[in-house]
């Protein structure tokens, strides 16, 4: 599956951002070879399953140039690396517990020349700034999630939406968002966004900051 189904979700990227989305899969391609990242029977549907699945966060909320943004528990750079090539004024700090995985971040950040993110081998809570935005993609329970960053968070919101974490989950999450007792979660259903049956049953999660 080719670039395409970005461009007709977002026919707005300029020359560069598109360069560098192209770029994209060569890149996953060969350090997944060395560092599995990607699961190999999703490399090809990367595009799809891990650039427009990151993307989506997007269609929520739109960073403003000069904000900060943490991707915790980043992986392979999901969604931090497409949110980065959106948004090129906006800053991402991108930390994950596993040192390979990092090394393929910085080294996919470096090959299609990405200026506004930095990738840290950390844990979230050992982080020490404070952001407009914290994104992930299910990395674990809300519950457990949560605590690890209530206090990375700027006071003043300058967003549609105010600051806060947006996650992405699927499946039913009436349980989890019930456990994690936390206040005004807003869910946006990603089949309205996508038509592909991938997302049939993904959302963005939004926590404001509580």
């Amino acid at each position: 599956m080719s670039s395409e189904i970005i461009y007709k979700y977002f026919p707005k990227l300029n020359s560069k951002q598109k360069e560098q989305i192209d770029k994209l899969f060569d890149l996953y391609f060969l350090w997944n070879s060395q560092i599995n990242v990607i699961s190999r029977k999703d490399i090809d549907l990367l595009y799809e399953r891990h650039i427009l699945h990151s993307l989506a966060i997007a269609k929520v909320c739109e960073f403003k140039p000069g904000q900060s943004v943490l991707d915790v528990g980043t992986g392979g750079g999901f969604p931090g690396i497409p949110l980065a090539i959106l948004f090129p004024e906006t800053k991402f700090h991108l930390v994950d517990s596993i040192g390979k995985k990092i090394k393929v971040v910085s080294e996919v950040a470096k090959g299609i020349g990405l200026k506004n993110l930095k990738a840290t081998h950390s844990r979230a809570e050992q982080i020490d700034e404070k952001f407009d935005f914290v994104v992930s993609r299910a990395v674990t329970q809300l519950k457990d999630f949560y605590p690890w960053i209530r206090d990375k968070f700027k006071k003043d919101s300058i967003s549609s939406l105010k600051n806060g974490v947006l996650y992405l989950k699927g499946g039913d999450l009436e349980q989890e968002l019930k456990e994690s007792k936390l206040k005004n979660i807003a869910l946006y259903p990603l089949k309205d966004l996508f038509e592909e049956e991938f997302f049939e049953t993904k959302y963005v999660v939004y926590v404001p900051v509580q």
